[in-house]
């Protein structure tokens, strides 16, 4: 006879390895973890050479983004990071000539940021290096299980808002 508190077979809603057990979904957060970690390790290899962190590449893909050049407050809140986080990266890549300051128009105390043509080309090298990371990460599935995963993945990405604490 089982005991009471052993998990049922294989499948079971008791089972360690149902899904939605404690077990199953902490492997799963662990699997996404590594292969986040392991993501992050590819590019920043591949964006080594292009002389650019992932933070400054992903701020200057959110300022090429904007139709109009982005005020310091919108790019913190679209990248929800303090302002002072947004400060240190431009000036980081205004430093290497692909972002400038400009004065508003409208607002002498406000700051806006323009991509420049070095910026732009920046970013053409840095989106064929994204691909190679993500080509790297993704070879063993095939094509049917890259758009399986792509559906997953934006289910976990649309799915409930983040909760801060």
């Amino acid at each position: 006879m089982d005991a009471p508190d052993s998990p049922g077979p294989p499948g079971s809603p008791d089972s360690p390895d149902s899904p939605g057990s404690p077990d199953t979904d902490g492997m799963l957060a662990e699997q996404l973890l590594r292969l986040t970690r392991r993501l992050h390790r590819i590019q920043s290899r591949q964006l080594e050479p292009i002389d650019i962190t992932p933070a400054q590449f992903r701020l200057l893909r959110t300022v090429a983004s904007y139709d109009a050049a982005p005020r310091m407050a919108d790019l913190a809140r679209r990248l929800d990071v303090v302002p002072r986080a947004v400060t240190t990266l431009v000036d980081a890549l205004e430093a290497s000539g692909r972002v400038r300051r400009a004065p508003d128009p409208d607002s002498r105390r406000v700051v806006r940021v323009e991509i420049t043509d070095e910026g732009r080309a920046t970013l053409r090298s840095l989106r064929s290096a994204r691909r190679a990371a993500a080509e790297e990460i993704l070879t063993p599935l095939t094509a049917d299980q890259r758009e399986v995963l792509g559906g997953l993945l934006s289910a976990l990405v649309d799915g409930l808002p983040e909760r801060h604490c």
